[in-house]
């Protein structure tokens, strides 16, 4: 009886031992961004950073804008443009703050402002990018955001100011990789029927997810990748 007793017992360990692994995995899984991942995950060469970020919009903007690559000081004018655009390769740290990717060192997001959202839209991305470079906790960072935003220090959107995210080339999330080519409309906070956004029929999309800083975002994708190619919906 104390033998079969103790038989039991380890087979009883041995399965407890084999669902708390993979217990622990599936935990793993869920939450595989907890925090930063060596900067260098982040970085990338200068040549093909610049070239990402022009990839953002067509040609005739991107070849004449302004292109910002990052190091580990933050963004730095790696071209100086001509047409008052800005193109850059935002990182994981933009992402909404309750974001499983917020951390994900594989998101490169090619974005191109316009000069309106270059002189306002732009300061979210330098300050956020800022902090995450600093050390900050995302729970830091979102603290530093609201207190900048409470002090008036992050701009509301210029009247226009819009951007280009149209690479196919890009990795937005690991749900999505590079999504629709689009537009993207910044403007002060407001409703999403103001623009007709998400209804039947309307090619408006309200960016729904949550952010601090003060603008509302819509997208209208559009059918072409910056390089003229057919940007089939996935």
């Amino acid at each position: 009886m104390k033998r079969r007793h103790w038989a039991r017992w380890a087979r009883a360990c041995t399965l407890a031992v084999v669902l708390s692994e993979l217990t622990g995995f599936a935990a793993a899984d869920a939450t595989p961004y907890e925090r930063m991942a060596p900067l260098a995950q982040y970085l990338m060469h200068p040549g093909s950073e610049i070239a990402l970020a022009r990839s953002a919009a067509p040609a005739a903007i991107s070849d004449k804008a302004t292109v910002l690559t990052l190091d580990s000081q933050g963004y730095q004018t790696a071209v100086r443009g001509t047409n008052g655009f800005t193109c850059l390769v935002e990182r994981s740290w933009m992402s909404p703050f309750e974001s499983p990717d917020f951390w994900n060192p594989k998101i490169r997001g090619p974005v191109c402002y316009n000069p309106a959202a270059s002189g306002s839209i732009l300061a979210y991305t330098l300050r956020r990018t800022k902090l995450a470079l600093a050390g900050d906790s995302k729970e830091r960072i979102l603290d530093e955001v609201r207190a900048a935003l409470a002090r008036n220090e992050l701009p509301s959107p210029e009247p226009g100011a819009m951007s280009f995210m149209m690479s196919k080339d890009g990795y937005l999330s690991d749900a999505d990789g590079h999504w629709h080519s689009h537009l993207m409309f910044h403007v002060p906070k407001v409703a999403g029927a103001s623009w007709g956004a998400n209804l039947p029929g309307s090619p408006v999309v309200l960016d729904d997810r949550e952010f601090p800083e003060p603008q509302t975002i819509f997208m209208v994708p559009v059918s072409r990748w910056s390089d003229g190619t057919t940007a089939a919906a996935h």
